[in-house]
């Protein structure tokens, strides 16, 4: 995740103006949210998640797919313009990123493509080694995508279009053909994604902004509600992603000109923003104003349209009765102030503040270089891929299944929830969502539809799956599969009720072969790893604090902008290990425990982002330096031995009294944490200590 940093002041248009002389808030702690669960029930299997629907990438899908489909039919034969159809995908790839950094992106995919293609054909001699190489290609790919940041789909489609052509007719002479088919519809793909670019060619930034403001929205809508500490990440996220794309826009031409230098300029108060709400949000537990969050959403309409730009007044009635040093007052004076930067259509290009002290994305080797560590979750979610989608081929094979492909298929769609809970609701949804889609697929395949109608038709189903895909996997699978059995009928003809049988068999192994693979296979490593990203967080909001409070030198610009990105990043991550780990069965018993503590760290280093963010923040003396220095290594390695701090007495925060809390709080909920474990660990050696009992009275009696 990226992040700004830079600390300036100056004019009316500068995003860092002065601060006020700063003003301790009362010692009032936000109630923690309830943990976050994670279940398998109807809810979870049909319910419909949050968010909207993706109409525009439906289209470009059900586009792409016709197109690249009907265009091979014309130049080549229909029994391999699946591989168009499926190279097309590239379509459903990079959807968020400027599209200078997309065209590169997709081309790459689309490279992806063609060698999955290529290296599926020359496997296809041997149904054994096309089950490992479609294993291999799996976990190699999965790597690629976690590693580089590939948004979903993933690796899926790299898979499938792998597999599906290790059934296409030919023999190794045909390989180029394969791969130049493939390389068609990668291209059409491509063209569909990057057509929008002509009538919107700025629309991924602005859209990543507005998005920052609307999820600041829901943040002030969620101060002194339960769900503070949920939406501040969501919030967190917004900002970061952000960040993220503005960077990834800001090419040469581009980045001098005033537009650009607009976007940055609201960018940079969108984190501002984002800070100063968070320290009104952890220090009052009543709500504030429907005025404050409703303007925060006609800033995010005013990012594309500055006419939309609301007017400040509005503000006016909210800052009625407050200190003019309150955190609520310095929250609406950023509000304030960002609608003056979003209601002027160009912006100085060389305004301080404005620098971005970044490069677009760190070095590939570095990306790739850190995904093989041992503190990395890329590394065992690519090896428990790889392994289960080969085995569950090769078993399948040795089961007499002749269309073992399906199987590693569905593993792969399966295998991508992550964690055991989520990949059990996976593996159901896609089982009763391919029962359904088998009724359908066969309905249309027993229908005598030429090949022009065959074509819109499958292609309708791709892009209604993909509407609903984000909102809930089994319909998304409900309306792939009819589309998949479409597309492997095109490529190698079957009887229909053959071919559905076969659909129905090779998707409850694949799912079956899915969950045994996450109950097996590293299960354990989002758990393993949570204490140590909890480490990871305090390490980072230690440096931060001690940079801030240092009376001798004050981090620069650069510096100060590593500080923030690294830290936010870090508790991004935070959550991220925990929502995964408390899915990871049966370690969730003990990650459950620690739910306190990720809140606590968590509250910590926003408090630190904050303080960092301040124009000139008061400092501390070298001994509450040292004494600050020496709790958090106290901290630290109670965490790593699972033991009860030793704190002692806090160094006293006088002007960061807030930070003091959540470090005691962090210290209390350790101290829980371990006593909820030895408990744990008492009653599981109580359990095994009976089992043995009963064990041996069983082989006493039996004797007798």
């Amino acid at each position: 995740m990226q992040d700004e940093g830079a600390k300036a002041s100056g004019g009316a248009d500068d995003p860092n103006p002065s601060e006020p002389v700063w003003n301790p808030p009362t010692r009032v702690r936000a109630r923690v949210a309830d943990r976050p669960r994670q279940r398998v029930d109807l809810t979870a299997l049909f319910g419909l998640s949050s968010g909207g629907w993706a109409w525009s990438i439906a289209v470009k899908a059900a586009v792409a797919m016709s197109s690249s489909f009907g265009l091979a039919v014309l130049l080549f034969d229909p029994s391999v313009a699946t591989l168009a159809a499926l190279g097309s995908m590239t379509v459903l790839y990079e959807r968020e990123t400027p599209y200078r950094y997309r065209s590169v992106a997709l081309a790459l995919v689309g490279l992806g493509f063609v060698a999955c293609v290529a290296v599926g054909s020359l496997a296809a001699f041997d149904p054994w080694a096309a089950a490992v190489t479609i294993g291999v290609v799996a976990g190699v790919v999965t790597w690629l995508c976690q590693a580089l940041r590939v948004d979903k789909p993933g690796p899926l489609f790299f898979v499938l279009v792998c597999a599906i052509s290790t059934i296409v007719p030919g023999g190794p002479a045909d390989v180029p053909v394969h791969a130049l088919v493939a390389a068609l519809g990668a291209g059409v793909g491509w063209a569909v994604s990057m057509a929008e670019g002509l009538m919107r060619s700025r629309h991924p930034e602005h859209r990543a902004v507005a998005d920052a403001f609307r999820q600041l929205a829901l943040l002030l809508r969620a101060i002194g509600t339960p769900r503070l500490d949920h939406v501040q990440h969501d919030a967190s996220v917004a900002v970061a992603n952000a960040w993220r794309i503005v960077l990834l826009s800001q090419t040469r031409g581009y980045r001098d000109s005033p537009p650009a230098a607009r976007l940055r300029a609201l960018l940079r108060w969108v984190s501002d923003i984002h800070l100063a709400a968070t320290d009104v949000s952890l220090s009052r537990t009543d709500r504030l104003p429907a005025v404050a969050a409703d303007y925060a959403d006609a800033l995010a309409a005013a990012v594309t349209r500055p006419e939309l730009t609301p007017d400040e007044a509005e503000l006016d009635e909210l800052r009625k009765g407050l200190r003019p040093r309150s955190l609520e007052g310095r929250l609406y004076s950023r509000l304030g102030r960002a609608a003056q930067a979003a209601r002027r259509r160009e912006h100085e290009p060389e305004g301080r503040g404005l620098a971005l002290h970044d490069t677009p994305y760190p070095p590939l080797l570095q990306s790739l270089r850190s995904s093989l560590t041992a503190g990395s979750l890329v590394r065992p979610t690519a090896l428990r891929m790889g392994i289960t989608v080969a085995v569950a081929g090769v078993v399948g094979l040795a089961l007499g299944i002749e269309r073992f492909y399906w199987i590693s298929i569905t593993v792969t769609a399966v295998l991508q929830g992550g964690n055991v809970v989520l990949t059990v609701n996976r593996s159901l949804q896609r089982a009763l969502g391919t029962l359904v889609g088998v009724v359908i697929g066969a309905l249309v395949l027993s229908a005598p539809l030429p090949l022009a109608a065959t074509v819109p038709m499958a292609a309708c189903f791709m892009g209604v799956a993909q509407l609903v895909v984000a909102r809930n996997f089994f319909y998304a699978s409900v309306f792939l599969t009819p589309m998949a059995l479409v597309l492997a009928h095109t490529a190698a003809p079957h009887p229909v009720e053959q071919l559905a049988q076969a659909r129905i068999v090779d998707t409850l192994l694949g799912s079956v072969a899915a969950m045994a693979g996450a109950l097996l296979l590293w299960r354990r490593a989002s758990a393993a790893r949570l204490p140590r990203t909890i480490i990871d967080v305090l390490d980072t909001t230690r440096t931060v604090l001690l940079a801030v409070l240092d009376p001798d030198e004050e981090p620069g610009p650069a510096r100060t902008y590593r500080l923030r990105r690294d830290l936010r990043s870090a508790l991004v991550s935070l959550r991220g290990v925990y929502d995964s780990a408390i899915g990871d069965v049966p370690r969730a018993n003990t990650t459950r425990p620690l739910w306190p503590v990720v809140v606590a760290a968590q509250r910590a280093g926003y408090l630190a982002l904050s303080a960092l963010a301040l124009e000139n923040p008061p400092t501390a003396s070298h001994i509450t330096l040292q004494r600050l220095d020496l709790a958090f290594d106290e901290l630290i390695s109670a965490l790593r031995d699972r033991r009860t701090p030793r704190l002692g007495a806090l160094p006293r925060l006088v002007d960061y009294p807030r930070i003091n809390m959540e470090l005691r709080a962090l210290s209390s909920a350790t101290r829980t944490a371990v006593a909820q474990d030895a408990r744990t660990a008492e009653r599981e050696h109580a359990r095994r200590a009976q089992r043995e009992h009963r064990r041996a009275q069983e082989e006493v009696d039996a004797d007798l």
